[in-house]
């Protein structure tokens, strides 16, 4: 296809623009322009002409920029052509301080009806539409929210603790204490949680991992049920256990707390178990699934310490439930039985580790960091 634009220089433009270059006076962008302009003007070569791209390649620039300065000096002239490119922004317009401040102000606000968040280009928009500047571009909101370290397309879930409260701090700092007592046999420090998993099926079978094909799962899956996990963990140990079951009434928590008495800690003198307020997660539910002589032998054996609520951070059975999900649950698991298998093989092997948990942070270090969270005298 014949060039949009072809460059016909006249004598006197030619010979103005040769001097301009055998000079050496003028500066680098007025040279790479002038050169370009003399390379392709069609009526100096009788033969065949100097292409676009080979103009771009011997000066150092992208064609793009040639095929500019070609529609300028057409459109525009030669005086156009070797003076800077016209700036997109009013050159009077600047984004001060005020500016940057409404723009931040605009994206830390609650994205409009029907969005979901604030984008870059719904904020250059908005910006306009609200004459915080009568133009900007894209690059500009960027630029500033990058400057300032947000991010509107990200979010997290986090348990936001209440502001001054007593009760929150005394469950904090009590469990944060727990943490660094010495290590004793006869009295382990055990952190529970409890979790669920959805079980899915498969309609049809996946497609395996190839040589340049990673693994394929059609989108439709069947639903069989939910799983309940219930978890313990000894930091200062490097043991955990878990069970998995139908449901996670009290009777599921009680003859869980059994089996952790009984079958893996008979010899303990008393377990200090570090778990969530649940409604669940109390003597009474032991009194519901066994005899009171039975309920009593195992609560006298138990050492209760709650974390606070919306501190569940605190529970060091949570970092294991995470690592659980993503090393072995982070996948489609059908039914109980493969439920209980996968698990099971997981336990074994961090247990065979001796997995620990090292916990440095302290009262002091809360104190400080957490100042907020501590009523004011």
């Amino acid at each position: 296809m014949a060039p949009r634009y072809k460059i016909k220089l006249t004598r006197p433009e030619r010979e103005s623009l040769e001097a301009l270059t055998h000079k050496g006076q003028s500066n680098a962008h007025k040279f790479v322009h002038a050169r370009a302009l003399l390379l392709c003007d069609v009526a100096a070569y009788s033969g065949e002409r100097w292409k676009v791209a080979e103009v771009a390649d011997s000066l150092g620039v992208s064609e793009r920029t040639v095929e500019r300065l070609k529609h300028r000096f057409i459109e525009k002239g030669l005086d156009s052509a070797l003076g800077p490119v016209a700036r997109l922004v009013p050159s009077n317009q600047r984004f001060d301080g005020r500016f940057e401040a409404r723009l931040i102000a605009q994206a830390c606000s609650v994205a409009p009806d029907g969005r979901a968040r604030w984008t870059l280009r719904l904020l250059a928009q908005k910006v306009i539409e609200l004459q915080f500047s009568p133009s900007v571009s894209v690059m500009t909101v960027q630029r500033t929210l990058k400057k300032n370290e947000l991010h509107p397309h990200l979010s997290q879930y986090w348990k936001i603790p209440p502001k001054a409260n007593a009760s929150f701090v005394a469950n904090m700092e009590d469990v944060i204490d727990l943490y660094h007592a010495p290590y004793d046999p006869l009295f382990p420090l055990v952190c529970m949680d409890e979790s669920n998993k959805q079980l899915i099926g498969e309609v049809h079978p996946p497609i395996p991992m190839a040589p340049g094909q990673i693994r394929t799962e059609d989108h439709e899956y069947i639903r069989n049920g939910v799983a309940d996990i219930f978890i313990e963990v000894e930091p200062l140990g490097g043991r955990r256990h878990i069970e998995i079951t139908t449901t996670r009434t009290r009777l599921d928590w009680a003859h869980f707390i059994n089996g952790m008495l009984t079958e893996r800690y008979p010899l303990a003198t008393k377990v200090r178990l570090v778990m969530d307020n649940l409604n669940t997660h109390t003597t009474a539910s032991l009194y519901e699934a066994f005899p009171p002589e039975q309920a009593r032998r195992l609560a006298e054996r138990l050492e209760i310490h709650y974390t606070p609520k919306h501190g569940s951070w605190l529970n060091i059975a949570e970092i294991e439930l995470s690592v659980l999900q993503s090393q072995c649950l982070n996948r489609r698991i059908p039914n109980m039985d493969a439920m209980r298998r996968e698990t099971s093989a997981w336990e074994a092997d961090r247990n065979n580790r001796s997995r620990k948990t090292e916990w440095h942070f302290c009262n002091a270090d809360a104190r400080i960091k957490l100042k907020h969270l501590y009523p004011t005298l």
